[in-house]
């Protein structure tokens, strides 16, 4: 009894009749392949088709095995009917019309065997023989499997990988994908089945680099929709490397907690880590806990080379560190010292610039303005001794010299005139022309600073007052100097009050 076929194998199948073409002199339909799997049924296709007059008058399927002789399996004739002729398919092959117009074949049971080219083949009257070839796959599917080869490291190219994809029919494809700097080599082998396996290594000359890295056997196969992959992982064997860190050439003597600690990487991975001194036995300071070295208290025993030894079973590796105990406790490198020396005097020279700068135009603009330099000329005659209200003389009366040249003085409606420059000083009001030789005098003898410290108002020396001629102590009618007094903005303002 046939065994109805599978879901792959319908689809196989229903693919395979949308690709019907017509061979031969375009009169012969068939199906140029068909893929099947051993144990199913499969169904060859044949139609002829009529464009004329042609009379047929018998029609043959041909088998020719993939390394066989040609040989016929079926014929039909309308008048003798169906016949099998000896063949491997005999009992497993017949005709699904029996006739001449669609005479399609069903084998059942197909094996490996059965696979080759199936000719259907018409003999047509008067135009001769016609023909279609259609090509029968009988797939297996392959088993395929990968497996990463453990190696040691070598400069010598070595397999690292296998992948092996068999029993399969047609024979697959293997190939890789990987970051590793290798190739690969495939070999197919013919089974008695009629199936292929086909085996893949990949070769590299290893190195501790290329240990964890990835790589992927990749199967294609007509069986599969997508490529089948195996994703590995190189496993490189390479002995111990060995490295030491945690010394920061500052153990002095006094210091606690100093550690070194001893990394190991290899493959198979390290575990076994001693600590040795070289110059002879660990000292009663020193805590070993596995890669761990800790130094509870520096002192001069210490003053040593220390080792770290690690083992496996591809060899021991050693690795050193010599350590110098100083006496103090490091606290900069000389070169940082030097830098920031040269950084801190660079920094006080610009500010000690900008301060001298600053100092001297400030400097500059007051004596300029105090003496009647460029920044304004000061016009005695207009010297103010007090202000209205809403100017800056907190609503005291203005007086100006008039003028007439009459040298008295008059009360002034108006604000406060603004000269170009800074106020005048009390020695610039007392000897600008409007004092009689008697009041000037009084300042021949002034130097420098102290024609300053008027300007400055020193309340520790004695300020100068006008008074108004006939009050306490008037003489000559004019104004004496010991009632007016300074002040800090430069002007002198009556300690009494003055009348016009």
């Amino acid at each position: 009894m046939a065994r109805p076929l599978s879901r792959e194998g319908a689809l196989t199948a229903l693919a395979s009749l949308l690709l019907v073409q017509v061979v031969g002199c375009q009169h012969v339909k068939v199906e140029p392949e068909v893929l099947a799997y051993p144990g199913q049924d499969v169904t060859l296709r044949c139609q002829f088709v009529q464009d004329g007059e042609a009379k047929l008058t018998q029609v043959s399927w041909i088998w020719e095995p993939v390394n066989g002789q040609k040989q016929n399996i079926a014929v039909f004739h309308p008048n003798f009917g169906a016949s099998y002729p000896s063949s491997p398919l005999k009992g497993r092959i017949s005709f699904i019309n029996s006739s001449l117009e669609n005479p399609s074949i069903h084998i059942t049971a197909l094996v490996l065997g059965d696979e080759g080219k199936y000719t259907c083949e018409y003999a047509t009257y008067p135009s001769g023989n016609d023909q279609g070839t259609t090509s029968l796959f009988v797939l297996v599917k392959p088993r395929s499997s990968a497996d990463i080869i453990t190696v040691p490291a070598g400069d010598s190219p070595v397999a690292v990988a296998r992948c092996v994809a068999a029993g399969g029919r047609p024979a697959a494809d293997v190939s890789w994908e990987t970051a590793a700097q290798g190739n690969w080599t495939t070999v197919p082998t013919q089974n008695s089945d009629g199936t292929v396996t086909m085996t893949s290594e990949y070769l590299l000359a290893p190195t501790s680099e290329d240990n964890g890295k990835d790589i992927s056997c990749v199967v294609k196969h007509k069986t599969l929709k997508i490529p089948a992959r195996f994703p590995l992982k190189l496993f490189v064997e390479y002995p111990p490397q060995v490295k030491i860190f945690g010394y920061d050439n500052n153990w002095y003597i006094g210091r606690t907690e100093a550690t070194l600690m001893c990394e190991a990487t290899g493959n198979p991975s390290p575990t076994n880590v001693t600590w040795k001194l070289l110059s002879g036995q660990m000292p009663e300071n020193v805590v070993i806990s596995h890669n761990k070295l800790t130094v509870l208290k520096v002192d001069e025993a210490v003053n040593s080379t220390f080792v770290c030894e690690v083992n496996t079973r591809l060899g021991a590796t050693r690795e050193q560190i010599s350590v110098n105990v100083r006496e103090a406790r490091e606290t900069g490198t000389p070169a940082g010292v030097v830098a920031g020396a040269v950084i801190g005097t660079l920094l006080a020279l610009l500010l000690l610039g900008a301060l001298v700068a600053v100092l001297y135009t400030q400097h500059r603009r007051h004596k300029g303005a105090y003496r009647g330099g460029s920044q304004g000329a000061y016009d005695i005659k207009k010297r103010v001794f007090g202000g209205k209200k809403g100017d800056n003389n907190n609503g005291a009366p203005v007086y100006t010299f008039r003028e007439d040249g009459s040298d008295t003085v008059a009360e002034k409606s108006g604000a406060l005139q603004q000269g170009g420059g800074a106020p005048p000083t009390a020695q610039d009001i007392l000897l600008g022309g409007e004092m009689d030789e008697g009041e000037k005098r009084k300042f021949d003898g002034l130097g420098e600073d102290e024609d300053e410290s008027y300007d400055r108002f020193d309340e520790s020396r004695p300020v100068l007052q006008l008074r108004r001629a006939g009050d306490d102590g008037g003489e000559d009618g004019g104004y004496l100097d010991d009632d007016m007094e300074s002040q800090r903005d430069g002007s002198v303002i009556s300690r009494t009050a003055v009348y016009v």
